[in-house]
């Protein structure tokens, strides 16, 4: 059982960094609350070098010093959400060095110094605890939001039977649908109704062609060629009666032949 959840853990673990030579300080009490610094290491007071490894074990990372040539483990330093400033520790005067809160796996711990060759590595030391600590932030927040949407889902009951019981009956009432135009007609002030009458301020002339055509108040002039045109197009082949010539016995009729003669 024991080694089933090794092998899960082991499955699951996730490597951020690796860094072929580092070395590992025996580094003095601290003397004040202020921090450590690596000055005070000398280099009569280095234990160990090898490779470090910075692994991601779910929450939980470690940074593992191994052997380079076996892979046997020198010392791991646990790194909880939340504490990687309890166990692991820049110093003060350089960016190069840290110290490490190691573990023996039996309640036991120890402090010691650590320092990378180059400035890069340290930088990309503290990079890869940074991812790590993102990881278990979105992590979080993902479970968090899990969690929410649950409690905020509603519950879903069974269908309800809208079918009628024996005996029920439904009674629907619908209105008279008004016709076409009813809505004109009122805003007009008149009723679509057959027995209604339209009011008498709302009675309007009949258009001029409803009547008739409009005859012109005066006559056209005689032998006008416009009217002459009309008539033969209209009466083409229709003679009018003649009516018959009167003999006009009034001397006085014809003035024509009347001659003026005027003396002086």
């Amino acid at each position: 059982m024991a080694s089933s959840l090794s092998e899960e853990e082991e499955a699951f673990e996730h490597t951020l960094l690796v860094v072929r030579e580092v070395s590992v300080y025996k580094i003095p009490p601290r003397t004040t609350s202020g921090g450590y610094k690596c000055g005070e290491w000398l280099q009569s007071d280095k234990i160990w070098s090898g490779r470090l490894r910075v692994v991601s074990c779910g929450d939980r990372c470690e940074i593992r010093l191994e052997d380079p040539a076996t892979g046997e483990l020198f010392a791991a330093c646990f790194v909880l959400p939340g504490q990687r400033e309890s166990a692991v520790e820049t110093v003060l005067d350089s960016s190069r060095y840290f110290v490490l809160r190691i573990e023996d796996g039996r309640g036991k711990h120890a402090f010691v110094g650590l320092g990378f060759n180059e400035r890069n590595e340290a930088f990309d030391f503290n990079v890869a605890l940074s991812d790590h600590e993102k990881y278990v932030k979105r992590e979080q927040e993902k479970e968090t939001v899990g969690e929410e949407s649950n409690e905020s889902q509603i519950d879903i009951h069974p269908a309800v039977n809208h079918r009628l019981k024996e005996g029920e009956t439904i009674r629907i009432t619908v209105k008279n649908k008004p016709t076409a135009g009813a809505g004109m007609l009122s805003s007009a002030g008149l009723s679509g109704g057959a027995a209604a009458k339209p009011k008498a301020s709302m009675l309007l002339a009949p258009p001029p062609g409803a009547a008739g055509k409009l005859r012109s108040p005066l006559p056209p002039p005689p032998n006008d060629p416009a009217v002459a045109r009309m008539n033969s197009g209209k009466n083409t082949g229709i003679r009018a009666p003649k009516e018959p010539t009167k003999r006009n016995d009034d001397p006085f009729s014809d003035l024509s032949a009347i001659k003026v003669t005027f003396s002086i």
